[in-house]
């Protein structure tokens, strides 16, 4: 029976109401399985049945608010059939009982003088020991009168005298719905659990608590008993009961953990764990008297306190349902309130773990220099709690915190945390972190006792996608002498042959795969010996199906498949639908760019219709991206989904190995039937319709939605090439721009970036994206982007002087310094290595994604100006003109070299000369002044070759320069110059020159006590 659905419901509220009322479904599989209950032999024929008919009713009682207790059936075959015997009737049975009812012994109906006579006489007889007799009698007062309990309890303790418990429990507990006695409804219980009828103990416990709320160890021996027997559903409903009456009761909250992690039922699990948190950090504030590093504790810590490993494991439900942000504060607060120094609430306004941060000569190799007034606090942590940071900085991004403190949980002992170790790995192969899961990997796999099957595919994989192909392979062959029967395994070894040109070795492998799963399909199923077949378990006395609860797998129903021909009128139905709806968009589009408001919304709702449509297209997002759209009605279907892969490597390694020339006219051909169109619209229609759809909802303020919808079209095999990529990231920038999402944008050009290698475009779009703002500044000095643009630019630099060491990586398409370049120099930039950074994927199947990309062969000045001005814009003046870095370069100096002539290069170089002049740690104010104005002076020569319009841009720039000096009158000079030109041209393209120099001009006389010359300048330029 399933009486947890109301013993969470009615029967927690009420404590008058019946326990019976299991739901209809389960009541309905329990009709029909019912079965009579055996009486001994020589008992009249009526007063069986009606015995059978009064359990049979009981049994299909499905609610306790109902007042009809007994089944529309129930005949008793007598004349008393009027409305107050079934009245009477129902009150005797206790169910049907009203609220605010006062709770006790109910004591039946008024028994007639033949039915106490019979009574006595069957008292009589028991007492004389005529077993028989005294049988015979109480059943002839059952059969007259079925609510008479006195008469079941004699027959139950003859049955008990006769050395039969199993009919006399079965008695008493017909008895027991006749009194209400909570405490018998106990004793009952615990018979029937002696007995192995655990359901019928489940249901006498239910009925405990039913009768007397009060009485919780019915409750947990319920849950108790549905743990045994793996009905986790009514566990997990009668522990939450009990934490309704305990709230916060950490010991119920142990036992009730585990259910809801099995049921997956996290947030429930959180949000009770949560709650026993703040209740506990509320009583007591200043923390529980216990030590945070148990081996440091004198005596084993309270149960009833929220402990330790209570708030590891909130940590970890957080992580593992993606709420990180929670996941941190979790650990920060509780360890702090744990530690005593709750009181300390400041540390909730740094962002980062400097609170738990390790002294600095302690750190290694992983040292994060903190910028504001708090200093580190030095607090000690607990290596799980730092485990559990660690996951949650790594998860949310923020990788330089994570990696400080995987850092400290590395330097263990690999044996004693080998399960942090791998969640670390885990966490970084998620980022697609792969040179920093990778070492993880190897030192677990290079123990014994650490290493697993997993463990070795993890590895071989990142090398795999670091592009060490060979080192990958040689990790897939000891796989595969481990285990010959990993055919996983074999054909991710026959993928890297295949990519190293080794198309023999791929083919052999693959035959070997699908000969085994030949030999597997051919081996006959083995048949179950008849020890092994489970016996049904004998029914008894209990008077429900005892039965496990052992989940058994059932196939599922099988689903109507339409044929051929009705999948075809389907589909020729929707692309009508389609192209009805594209059109009447293509139409709308004019009127809505006029402003017509209906036509907006029409609009709106036929291209949301159209988006939904594609995007629920699951042959529009296969699972492999290798592949492209073939259409929704395939002409060739493999039969068998398990040889797919096989098969298909195998065509494609033959016509290799055969001939080369044949299999490229054959591809180019291939490539030429590739269908563009999808319901008689072109991808190319699609891609605007999103991209028009997209543009719409951001101006309206609905960023989110749009940036999803191109986020998902992303992951169509409809769109794999590169231009289509681009396009879509352009779109996705445009929206992110416009909405103010400036992260969003840079972590697109990147991307772009990563997938342009050695191309200048891809920065100026960076660049275009970035223009001006305080919002826009904060995502250019971004320390991601910053060690983005140095890889790129040592990538370059290395490309020109040392072409020898640059690497071709062949899965991620772009080139990788050696690692034979020197140790140093690679773990530089391995540690620098962006984890943010998409390996590109497939993007055409052709014969030319494999061929490397030109190398340059000059150096770039555009990539140089652009990280000093990183630099500059972060007020890293000195390191923006000649930081010295491993390949000895320089950023804006070394720009100015590559091109003395470019007017912002040198512009550059004079603002952050008179910016490291400015600075305190200056050594030399005059030389960086005279170094800056000579600069600017080179400035202001090779703008003026431009024309005469650019004088007021030039004289501004002085301007400004001179009035960073603190040399006013100079500066009012040049901008007043502004001011003219701006007057005499009235060009638009000199306004804003001129509010510029406008505003700069007016702070001067302000500061100069020249207050109406800056209210003449307000009112002339700076007012709307």
């Amino acid at each position: 029976m399933d009486e947890e659905d109301d013993f969470y419901g009615e029967s927690l509220v009420d404590s008058e109401s019946d326990y019976a009322d299991d739901s209809e479904s389960d009541d309905e599989e329990e009709e029909s399985e019912v079965e009579d209950i055996e009486l001994p032999q020589g008992v009249q024929a009526e007063i069986d049945t009606d015995f059978n008919r009064l359990v049979s009713n009981i049994r299909m009682t499905d609610d306790v608010s109902n007042a009809a207790m007994l089944h529309r059936e129930w005949d008793f075959n007598i004349a008393q059939q009027d409305a107050e015997f079934r009245d009477d009737l129902r009150e005797a049975s206790g169910i049907g009982k009203k609220k605010g009812r006062k709770r006790g012994r109910q004591h039946g109906p008024v028994l007639s003088h033949q039915v106490r006579a019979l009574i006595g006489e069957g008292n009589q007889a028991y007492v004389d020991e005529n077993i028989p007799e005294a049988i015979r009698i109480m059943q002839e007062v059952i059969r007259i009168e079925p609510r008479a309990s006195s008469a079941w309890s004699v027959i139950a303790q003859c049955y008990e005298d006769s050395n039969e418990p199993k009919k006399a429990l079965q008695l008493r507990i017909m008895a027991a719905h006749l009194r209400h006695d909570a405490d018998e409804w106990e004793r009952l219980g615990a018979q029937s659990r002696n007995l192995g009828y655990n359901q019928q103990a489940m249901y006498c416990f239910s009925k405990v608590y039913s009768l007397d709320p009060t009485n919780v160890d019915a409750l947990w021996d319920r849950a108790s008993l549905a743990k045994e027997i793996n009905d986790l559903r009514a566990a997990r409903h009668s522990l939450l009961a009990i934490l309704k009456r305990f709230p916060h009761d950490m010991t119920v909250l142990a036992e009730l953990r585990p259910i809801l992690i099995e049921v997956s039922d996290l947030p429930l699990c959180a949000s009770l764990y949560q709650a026993a948190l703040e209740h506990y950090q509320t009583v007591q504030p200043l923390g529980p008297v216990q030590h945070i590093d148990p081996s440091l504790a004198d005596q084993t810590p309270p149960n009833q306190t929220f402990g330790f490993i209570d708030l590891l494991v909130l940590a970890d439900l957080y992580n593992t349902m993606s709420e990180c942000d929670n996941a941190i504060q979790i650990i920060r607060k509780g360890c702090r309130w744990l530690q005593g120094r709750a009181s300390q609430r400041f540390w909730d306004g740094c962002v980062d773990d400097r609170e738990y941060d390790i002294p600095r000569e302690d750190m290694g190799n992983v040292i994060i220099e903190r910028s504001g007034d708090i200093q580190p606090g030095h607090y000690p942590l607990d290596v799980n709690a730092r485990h559990r940071l660690a996951i949650a900085r790594i998860k949310l991004g923020d990788v330089e915190e994570g990696k400080m403190h995987a850092s400290i949980v590395l330097a263990q002992d690999v044996l004693d945390y080998a399960a942090l170790f791998g969640e670390i790995a885990d966490s970084y192969f998620e980022r697609e972190m792969y040179a920093d899961a990778r070492p993880i990997y190897e030192v677990l796999g290079a123990d014994p006792a650490t290493s697993s099957l997993y463990i070795l595919l993890q590895v071989a994989l990142c090398r795999r996608m670091l592009g060490d192909l060979q080192e990958a392979a040689e990790v897939y062959k000891q796989v595969i002498d481990a285990d010959q029967t990993n055919n996983d395994a074999k054909m991710k070894l026959a993928e890297l042959y295949e990519i190293m040109d080794e198309p023999r070795k791929a083919l052999e492998l693959v035959y070997q795969v699908i000969d085994s799963r030949k030999r597997r399909t051919n081996q006959p199923e083995a048949t179950p010996t008849p020890g092994t077949i489970p016996q049904p378990q004998p029914q008894g006395a209990s008077l429900f199906e005892e039965k496990s609860r052992t989940k058994s797998k059932t196939p599922a129903p099988g689903k109507s498949r339409l044929s051929l021909a009705e999948l075809k009128a389907l589909e020729e139905q929707r692309e009508r639908e389609v192209i009805l709806g594209y059109t009447r968009a293509e139409d709308l589009w004019p009127r809505m760019l006029h402003g017509d408001a209906e036509a907006g919304r029409e609009w709106m709702i036929e291209a949301e219709k159209l988006v939904e449509m594609f995007r629920e297209t699951r042959n529009l997002f296969v699972t492999t991206r290798d592949y492209d759209f073939k259409g929704m009605l395939p002409k060739r279907r493999i039969q068998r989904k398990d040889d797919t892969e096989e098969d298909r490597m195998v065509s494609r390694l033959e016509l290799n190995e055969r001939d080369k020339h044949t299999r490229r006219t054959k591809d180019d051909g291939q490539a030429s039937e590739k269908v563009v169109s999808f319901r008689g619209v072109t991808f190319s229609s699609w891609l605007r319709v999103f991209m028009q759809y997209a543009f719409v909802l951001t101006k309206r303020g609905d960023y989110d939605q749009a940036e999803e919808v191109l986020r998902h079209i992303l992951l169509s095999n409809a769109y794999r090439d590169s231009n289509s990529q681009n396009t879509i990231r352009i779109a996705i920038i445009t929206c992110a721009v416009h909405a103010g999402k400036f992260p969003v944008a840079t972590e697109q050009c990147r991307k772009i970036i990563n997938t342009h290698q050695f191309n200048n475009e891809a920065f100026r779009l960076l660049l275009v994206s970035l223009a001006s703002g305080h919002r826009p500044t904060d995502s250019f000095v971004s320390s991601t982007l910053q060690k983005h643009t140095l890889r790129e630019l040592r990538l370059h630099d290395a490309a020109v002087k040392t072409p020898e060491l640059m690497k071709w990586n062949v899965v991620g398409r772009k080139y990788n310094l050696s690692s034979s370049s020197g140790k140093e120099e690679s773990s530089k930039v391995d540690e620098e290595a962006d984890e943010e950074a998409e390996i590109p994927g497939p993007t055409e199947n052709n014969a030319t994604e494999k061929t490397a990309i030109r190398m340059p062969t000059k150096n770039n000045p555009i990539i140089v100006a652009l990280y000093g001005q990183m630099s500059l814009a972060a007020k890293s003046y000195q390191s923006a003109i000649c930081k010295l870095v491993s390949l000895s370069r320089f950023y804006l100096l070394h720009a100015y070299d590559y091109c003395p002539e470019d007017p912002v290069v040198c512009l550059s170089l004079a603002i952050a000369s008179l910016g490291r002049a400015m600075q305190r740690q200056s050594d030399n104010r005059h030389h960086m002044i005279a170094q800056g104005m000579a600069f600017l002076s080179q400035y202001r020569t090779l703008r003026k070759s431009s024309g005469d319009e650019m004088l007021a841009e030039v004289d501004y720039n002085f301007g400004r320069a001179f009035h960073q000096l603190g040399l006013h009158t100079h500066a009012v000079t040049h901008y007043e110059r502004v001011l003219e030109i701006a007057e005499k041209r009235g060009s638009e393209q000199y306004v804003s020159v001129a509010k510029e120099a406008a505003y700069n001009l007016s702070l001067i006389y302000v500061t100069t006590g020249a207050v109406p010359l800056a209210d003449g300048l307000y009112r002339r330029w700076l007012s709307i």
